[in-house]
């Protein structure tokens, strides 16, 4: 497709080159290849939309990359791709060896800071900041972060430190669109909400449409900043001395996020002012906006399939297997019909791990705590305390935002706190930010600590029966991301603490697998068996601690070969076995297969595996070396 405009923009030198007058077609072309370029790649596409408007008017006003734009989160960062030199990279996005679906230092010298998790922005915008004054040079530093994202304690505590901190010029965009990924829940948002919709503020702003409707067109254009000042003023008196006010930040807003000519006279007049208080802009806008079926979908298209742009039908492989993530929620939903204490916590992810279906079952005993992983754990905490049986539902890589509390709030005190850790292992196209690589080592590390990993549709269930019936102290149990095995299943049993699961006796190898890389690891075998007539011994471990010491000290009397294998970093389940194999006064011969010491970029999960070196082929090749190998 050609653009009038778009094609000529390859930088934010060459936006520059319009007239303010040229800004809202530009948009409209920036939010249509948006929209073509996601239709084929799949990704993030409603955060996308909603900032166009914002994305243009930044790049217009400020000197980026010396005036340093840094994006919370990063999935809203599309356009913004587009406008900074990568246009014609952006169908490799999220895609092995392509562009990365968040900002990314590396990748460009537009995206100063990294992201992937939220509410970071403001904190790093102020080391900007500080870097600027103490270099004594005079660029900018903006933060863009959402209404979402200001849910979590980090970004309150940046601001609070930003009120004080010597700097100069950091510049906060709030991006009210009432939305994170799922709807906000607190307090915030409802304060948000009134700052955005009072009376006396929509009431002036429909009478000012009205009059300068009657005006002459250069009366018009006198008056409309006028009417901008004139929603400034208002708001303020309104809402009074505001909480950003007293937080000591100065305050403007709220203002319409898709004017782009507005966006650009009040970005500008901004700019020119020197402040040593940060300066808070409050944009509305709305997420997925511009395009009809992200507007009506419930969560306005924050990530898609690829998908027909004119009807925006998904193009989703139709499956009849479950995923992980279903799995673990119907049972819960089963034992929560059972048992009237279980409650079920999440971190702004209801949809994510499942439990939008459980909060409509049970919406009393459900709680979405917003982007604040930490308090949901010591919440949870506080309900176990109390005697309740609560379930912390958090993907891995944001569990690690709360290790503090899981260690001093949750397992010095051995509560029995409920861990159902999605995500767990590579996850594909999100990359290294979003990857569940440490959990198993945070966690085997902890006294207390029970921690099992599920191999397959039928362990889930069992799993989340065990931990659901189990009060001794902490329990987490962890799965992948994607459908299960499709398996048939059966009623949940539970599962003896520490005990592991024979699956084949073998002989000379002993293959210890937690997780669901058994499936690779059986084929691997049968590879094998198939070369040299015999099959090794495999175990699916199930725990990562306590370990089944019992089971492995039989099977070591018979083998002294050992190949462990983990979706995990070092560290986790195989620094348990190790461990054990020095109290064991037989010599064995021992491979630990683990992720590897990197970060591992965007690609599709069985890529990723193979690049970590966990498939059924690599799998093989250390059976084969094992079988070689002299004691």
């Amino acid at each position: 497709m050609s653009y009038k405009f778009l094609d000529k923009i390859n930088s934010p030198k060459d936006l520059k080159k319009f007239n303010k007058s040229d800004l809202p077609e530009i948009c409209a072309e920036l939010r249509q290849e948006t929209i073509n370029i996601v239709s084929q790649t799949g990704g993030h596409l409603g955060a996308g939309l909603g900032v166009v408007e914002l994305t243009t008017a930044l790049h217009y006003v400020f000197n980026t990359p010396k005036d340093v734009l840094i994006w919370d989160v990063g999935h809203q960062a599309y356009p913004h791709k587009i406008i900074t030199g990568r246009k014609a990279k952006m169908l490799t996005i999220r895609q092995k060896d392509g562009l990365a679906g968040f900002t990314k230092r590396k990748e460009s010298k537009y995206d100063p800071f990294g992201a992937g998790h939220s509410s970071t922005s403001i904190s790093a915008a102020l080391g900007f900041a500080v870097a600027t004054a103490q270099q004594k040079q005079n660029n900018k530093t903006i933060a863009v972060i959402g209404d979402g994202a200001m849910s979590a304690g980090m970004a309150y505590e940046a601001l609070n430190n930003a009120s004080v901190t010597k700097h100069k010029n950091l510049i906060i965009i709030l991006n009210d669109n009432e939305m994170s990924i799922a709807k906000p829940s607190g307090a915030l948002s409802t304060y948000l909400a009134k700052l955005s919709s009072s009376s006396s503020y929509l009431n002036i702003k429909n009478f000012a449409k009205d009059l300068l409707g009657k005006m002459p067109n250069i009366v018009q254009n006198t008056v409309k900043a006028a009417k901008n000042h004139a929603k400034e003023i208002v708001i303020d008196s309104v809402s009074g001395n505001n909480i950003f006010e007293q937080l000591g930040i100065n305050y403007l807003g709220p203002i319409d996020g898709h004017d782009v000519e507005s966006l650009v006279e009040i970005l500008g007049n901004i700019a020119q002012i020197e402040h040593e208080k940060p300066f808070l802009l409050h944009v509305v806008t709305k997420k997925g906006h511009g395009y009809d079926p992200a507007t009506a979908s419930a969560d306005k298209y924050h990530g898609v399939a690829k998908f027909d742009v004119k009807t925006g039908t998904q193009k989703k492989s139709p499956s009849n297997i479950p995923t992980y993530t279903k799995i673990f929620a119907s049972e819960l939903i089963k034992q929560a019909k059972k048992d009237k204490n279980i409650m079920a916590i999440t971190a702004a992810m209801p949809d994510g791990t499942g439990l939008t279906e459980y909060a409509k079952h049970y919406p009393e005993r459900f709680f979405d705590v917003g982007i604040a992983e930490q308090h949901a754990v010591t919440f949870a905490a506080g309900l176990a305390a109390a005697g309740l049986n609560p379930v912390v539902a958090i993907y891995s890589t944001f569990l690690q935002r709360a290790y503090d509390q899981i260690v001093h709030d949750v397992a010095v005190q051995n509560l029995p706190v409920k861990f159902a850790i999605d995500r767990a292992g590579l996850v594909g196209a999100d990359g290294p930010t979003h990857a569940g690589s440490f959990d198993l080592s945070y966690l085997c590390s902890l006294p207390n600590m029970v921690v099992m990993a599920a191999s397959d549709d039928q362990e889930l269930i069992n799993m989340t029966y065990t931990a659901l019936n189990y009060n001794a102290g902490p329990i987490a149990f962890r799965f992948p991301r994607g459908s299960a095995t499709g398996a048939k299943l059966k009623a949940a049993s539970k599962i003896t603490i520490g005990k592991s699961r024979l699956i084949t006796q073998g002989k000379e190898i002993l293959i210890l697998s937690l997780g669901t890389r058994l499936a690779e690891v059986r084929i691997a075998a049968e590879n094998f068996a198939a070369k040299y007539g015999f099959s090794p011994t495999i175990i699916d471990i199930r725990f990562a601690k306590p370990i089944d010491k019992t089971a492995i000290k039989q099977q070591l009397k018979t083998q002294s070969k050992i190949l462990t294998i983990e979706e995990g970093s070092i560290g986790g389940f195989s620094a348990q076995i190790n461990e054990l194999l020095n109290d064991v006064t037989q010599k064995t011969i021992v491979k630990n297969l683990f992720l590897p010491d990197e970060f591992i970029d965007q690609a599709a999960p069985d890529e990723m595996y193979q690049m970590a070196g966990l498939d059924h082929k690599n799998i093989y090749k250390h059976l084969l070396k094992l079988h070689n190998a002299k004691l």
